[in-house]
């Protein structure tokens, strides 16, 4: 269940009340008249069924009322209503497989934004990948998977390719690129700072490490992973179900593989270099591809749901 609060100028109203009157998918509707201050006009609440979020959203949006008024979305957690149960009830789809395109693309810009606090987190995350790939760890490399921010901005790449946007496209694009470059840099400074004072030698990076071995050895199984991660992540980030998302998080080895590049770069060890850079390719491409697949699917899906569910609420009318 979603509830929708919207803001409407008031000669639009009557027209926001009929996108809502008469859908079996809404459960509650209300109307404050005068209530809404800035912008002036009318607050209209309506408690709508998840998987026909997207076709009321759309109605709104012609009617112009992202511009000059609002549509604020939230999830409703907890709900008791014979109404709102009869609205999922008729339906069409499931409300945990639901994707609510505008949650989602709002996330997308919000988390795939370059800011201090992105590369702050992919800095430290390949920092720690890096320490771990020194003394080959494990249970480091988990950490610096973790940490890393930069699934939502790959995932971004595909969102953008579906749903045409071309600005969020350039946006997830630059804090990826930016992202990693600044990451590296800082990784491999630290790495030479280390190097001059004799805490990391040259075997540290090219001796035998079994561990860690996985992050500067490329195979077809690191991009069957990255595909099936990143198709797991994106269901999570679409969905009502979050739990898959950290899996996602720690399936695919993009910090660990940049960590390695500076450790690389550092002490001079092209191969270790070279290895890792293709590692790291393969896992973002495997990814954008993954999310981009899965997205693509879900917006067939739904958008075949959302006429059928049209069908059914033109017979009914009939």
């Amino acid at each position: 269940m979603e509830h929708l609060r919207i803001t409407t100028p008031a000669h639009l109203t009557d027209q926001v009340l009929a996108v809502f009157t008469g859908d079996p998918a809404v459960s509650h509707l209300a109307v404050l008249r005068g209530a809404s201050l800035e912008p002036a006009g009318d607050l209209v609440l309506a408690d709508v069924a998840r998987e026909a979020t997207n076709e009321v959203v759309d109605q709104l949006s012609e009617l112009g009322i992202p511009e000059h008024g609002t549509i604020h979305i939230e999830p409703v957690t907890t709900w008791v209503s014979r109404a709102g149960f009869d609205a999922e009830r008729h339906t069409p789809g499931s409300s945990a497989d639901a994707v609510v395109w505008a949650e989602v693309t709002q996330r997308a810009y919000q988390e795939a934004e370059l800011n201090w606090t992105y590369l702050s987190f992919m800095t430290l995350a390949t920092l720690l990948a890096s320490i771990a790939i020194v003394v080959d760890s494990h249970i480091l490399v988990i950490g610096a998977m973790v940490l890393g921010p930069e699934f939502v901005p790959i995932a971004a790449l595909g969102l953008a390719l579906v749903r045409r946007r071309g600005t969020l496209f350039g946006l997830a694009a630059r804090t990826l690129f930016v992202g990693f470059g600044v990451a590296i840099t800082g990784a491999t400074i630290a790495a030479l700072a280390a190097r001059a004072m004799g805490w990391i030698v040259t075997e540290d990076v090219t001796g035998e490490r079994p561990g860690t071995e996985f992050i500067y050895s490329p195979d077809k199984w690191s991009f069957i992973v990255a595909l099936i991660a990143a198709a797991a992540g994106v269901l999570s980030l679409t969905s009502a179900k979050v739990g898959g998302l950290s899996g996602a998080f720690i399936s695919v080895t993009t910090v660990p593989a940049a960590g390695n590049v500076a450790l690389g770069i550092a002490f001079g060890a092209w191969g270790e270099v070279s290895g890792s850079a293709v590692q790291l390719a393969l896992n973002i491409s495997g990814m954008i591809l993954a999310g981009w697949a899965t997205l693509a699917l879900q917006h067939l899906v739904w958008n075949r749901k959302a006429r059928h569910r049209q069908r059914l609420l033109n017979q009914d009318d009939g």
